[in-house]
């Protein structure tokens, strides 16, 4: 498995804040299944992502105020469980909850097949407009200064000749919503097939992006949607955030019929490798 982000072992202030619920101390009679069951419930809720590296055994023992033979006893639970795992130097990190049985064999019928890419879009319309609509209605001031810097990151990568932030903010804008969405299953699985979106599994986001007038209308899209759930309209975002993904699959049907139409272009040009001359 990958190392990950190192987020986790920078004791970033959301997570490892000493008065941060997710690391009160932990005083209880079976405190090994105690401190498994409280780092259990953060993975669940989305709290610690998939990939994170954890504090040393020492610092997180301090963190909880718990002896480390408890807490070694712990994570070697959750790792046994399949939530953890032990990567690179011995380092504990957090395990995807649907892990390579679920998305290995995905990608490699994805890859296999293009045609889903269509499947896909379909799935994330209907799922899209659903999580955006709950985050207009669940999302707290966190959760909304989360969208916020994730919509203001695509905005300042806009002006950027090169794509790639630009496409990296938009896929962390969209899990901002999904988090904000507070529906675990909804953001367990969404997170999953954002990483392969990433990996341009379903299409091809830098020819989505280098098409013509596509990026500045991407951000508009992206522009509604933020307005709707900042400003708590569930109908709104629901509408926004369904026609941002109508508009994907339309342009990436165009982005497919111009590309089979030059592939016949340039088989006619090619033509002349396996035709007789004209005597």
């Amino acid at each position: 498995m990958p190392d990950g982000r190192d987020i986790l072992a920078v004791a970033l202030e959301k997570t490892f804040d000493q008065n941060h619920p997710m690391t009160e101390p932990i005083r209880t009679a079976k405190l090994a299944d105690t401190i498994a069951e409280h780092i259990e419930q953060l993975i669940l809720e989305g709290s610690l992502r998939s990939d994170e590296r954890l504090l040393s055994e020492r610092e997180l023992a301090a963190r909880f105020d718990v002896s480390r033979p408890s807490l070694r006893e712990a994570l070697e639970k959750l790792e046994k469980r399949g939530l953890l795992y032990t990567g690179k130097g011995g380092a504990t990190f957090v395990a995807p909850l649907l892990g390579q049985t679920f998305t290995e064999p995905l990608y490699a019928m994805l890859r296999s097949r293009p045609e889903t890419t269509r499947d896909y879009l379909e799935f994330r319309c209907l799922v899209e407009g659903a999580a955006t609509e709950l985050a207009a209605m669940r999302a707290t001031e966190v959760d909304r200064a989360i969208i916020d810097k994730s919509f203001q990151a695509m905005a300042a990568a806009h002006g950027k000749d090169d794509p790639s932030d630009e496409a990296e903010s938009d896929a962390d804008f969209h899990l901002a919503v999904y988090e904000a969405s507070h529906n675990v299953v909804m953001l367990h699985i969404m997170r999953a097939l954002s990483e392969m979106l990433r990996k341009e599994v379903f299409y091809n986001r830098s020819k989505l992006y280098q098409r013509k007038g596509v990026r500045e209308l991407l951000l508009e899209q992206h522009r509604a949607v933020h307005l709707a759930v900042m400003s708590g309209d569930p109908a709104a975002a629901r509408s926004a955030a369904e026609a941002h993904i109508d508009f994907t699959r339309e342009a990436l049907e165009e982005i497919a019929k111009a590309d089979a139409r030059l592939e016949v272009s340039l088989r006619r040009i090619a033509r002349t490798d396996i035709v007789a001359p004209r005597k």
